[in-house]
């Protein structure tokens, strides 16, 4: 089970004002549409889409990319991209800063993330990830071989998936140490010949006058306090998500020197 982070108090919750309560409503209404028009549109074509092509998925997730590419748009976070996603199946680590990180990562390109069991309960949230393919999983080494055959049936599939193995958010400032239990399935017979593991860093740059901390989401911080902030704040600043080359798992001896060469390449392209 991950742990949550709690590092320094967060800075002072944003004070409502009237320019803020208007920008709320600019852009709460429109994001709205925009997220839950588009679950529907997702779940009226996985309702063809699933008959036909079973975990296999070669339309919606091109919904979600153009949904989170439009919500970033409304919030006013610019995106900068750099490297490129790997091409086909196989997985991606990355640090783990705030719920942005979500439409972040998935408007780059077309990915599923990989997210503790409990989140599939969260209101809201849980919905959305069910809908765009999340996998669900326990933090927990006994239930390793049970994960692997699930990572080998999703990317068997063509599947990317997306792994956070901080295990919890965190300020925005930081990497956290990687737990190394998840990476103990990339070495299951089927998947560590085969198996790429691509380093991803998403850095988080505030607003001109604002905290640097502005985009984390940590310790006992809402997630409704956090979402009108981002949707009051007058101006916002920019993120950048840079791939690294990919890792065959097969070039490490176990899971604790991958998740290793992982961490440092994530922490390398943070700081950088």
């Amino acid at each position: 089970m991950s742990t949550t982070w709690f590092g320094d108090a967060p800075p002072p919750a944003t004070r409502m004002t009237g320019r803020g309560c208007l920008l709320v409503l600019l852009r709460g209404m429109p994001l709205a549409l925009l997220v839950f028009g588009g679950l529907a549109l997702l779940l009226v074509a996985r309702i063809v889409e699933r008959p036909l092509f079973g975990h296999a998925r070669p339309v919606t997730p091109y919904i979600t990319v153009f949904v989170c590419r439009a919500a970033l748009r409304i919030i006013g976070l610019r995106l900068y991209t750099e490297g490129a996603p790997m091409n086909g199946p196989g997985a991606a680590v990355a640090n783990h800063s705030s719920w942005l990180d979500i439409f972040v990562l998935n408007a780059s390109k077309r990915i599923y993330f990989v997210s503790k069991a409990e989140v599939a309960g969260w209101p809201g949230i849980g919905w959305l990830a069910r809908a765009t393919g999340t996998v669900f999983i326990e933090r927990n080494r006994s239930q390793a071989a049970a994960q692997a055959a699930l990572f080998e049936e999703r990317l068997a599939a063509g599947h990317r998936l997306l792994f956070f193995p901080e295990g919890t958010s965190s300020d925005g400032r930081r990497v956290l140490p990687f737990k190394t239990t998840l990476f103990a399935a990339f070495f299951a017979p089927g998947l560590v010949e085969t198996l790429e593991v691509q380093p991803v860093s998403v850095s988080y740059r505030a607003p001109q006058g604002a905290d640097a901390r502005f985009y984390g989401w940590w310790g006992d911080m809402s997630f409704g306090g956090h979402f009108l902030s981002m949707l009051a704040s007058p101006r916002h600043g920019q993120v950048t998500v840079v791939y690294d080359r990919p890792l065959k798992v097969s070039d490490y001896a176990d899971r604790k020197a991958l998740a290793s060469a992982c961490e440092a390449r994530v922490r390398a392209g943070f700081e950088a």
